[in-house]
């Protein structure tokens, strides 16, 4: 079951975030824009499995198209409406897995179970930078019509992106200490706006724990999932 909800996860992760444009995510309420989005929901799901043939994958990209659909026409922009839909989508994926455990194994990419780490590390690193970026701004799109800044475009979604590209990298490399180092660093950085402008500071803080927080959470997360697939091992995909 675990092989085939990672696969799936992976593929939720390359469809929703990745192959996501912002023209589909900003005009999935016409039929077929988000027609267009389930088909590449579909595509990903057969392309990760290996499996083209498996109607348990339609019944997945039909599922996630419901979910959206209700998001996307009842008008549910909130932060806890966009946790809400993905969980709602990591439920269906691992009801899928459930129900169809042998999935991967009847697939062709079974016969390389190392890919099975690779799709692990790669839906968690989307998850944390991209899915998480999302998150953030959320958070703090009330906040932002009273905050003025003079700092270089889109500065703080890359500054965002960094920060939690390198938690992703500290912890699953067994250096969480690097953590500490990249919150004193930032703090330094960031101390001549806070002592001239509290509410800037506030939102600066606010955004920085946010964006910590979800990296960590999901670097946790793609760790447990890690510890239950096999090890990834340099070669393995070697003849």
């Amino acid at each position: 079951m675990i092989e085939t909800f990672t696969a799936l996860l992976f593929a939720h992760a390359l469809a929703d975030f990745l192959f996501q444009t912002n023209w589909i995510n900003a005009n999935k309420h016409r039929p077929h824009v988000m027609l267009l989005h389930g088909a590449i929901v579909l595509v990903t799901a057969q392309a990760a499995i290996g499996r083209p043939d498996a109607p348990e994958l339609l019944a997945l990209a039909a599922a996630h198209l419901v979910i959206d659909g209700i998001k996307t026409w009842g008008r549910f922009t909130s932060l806890t409406a966009y946790i809400t839909d993905q969980a709602a989508h990591i439920a269906t994926i691992a009801a899928v897995a459930a129900y169809a455990p042998g999935l991967w194994a009847s697939g062709p990419w079974s016969a390389f179970p190392v890919l099975l780490p690779l799709m692990a590390l790669g839906a968690g690193l989307i998850i944390a930078l991209i899915a998480g970026q999302y998150a953030v701004s959320l958070l703090m799109r009330p906040h932002g019509p009273r905050i003025r800044s003079a700092g270089l475009r889109l500065g703080g979604q890359q500054i965002g992106l960094l920060e939690r590209g390198l938690i992703f990298l500290f912890i699953l490399t067994s250096h969480p200490i690097g953590v500490g180092f990249l919150v004193g660093a930032k703090s330094i950085l960031r101390f001549g706006t806070a002592t001239k402008d509290q509410r800037t500071a506030e939102y600066v803080i606010i955004g920085t724990l946010a964006s910590f927080g979800w990296a960590i959470a999901v670097t946790l997360a793609t760790q447990g999932l890690l510890s239950m697939l096999p090890a990834l091992e340099i070669g393995a995909l070697r003849p």
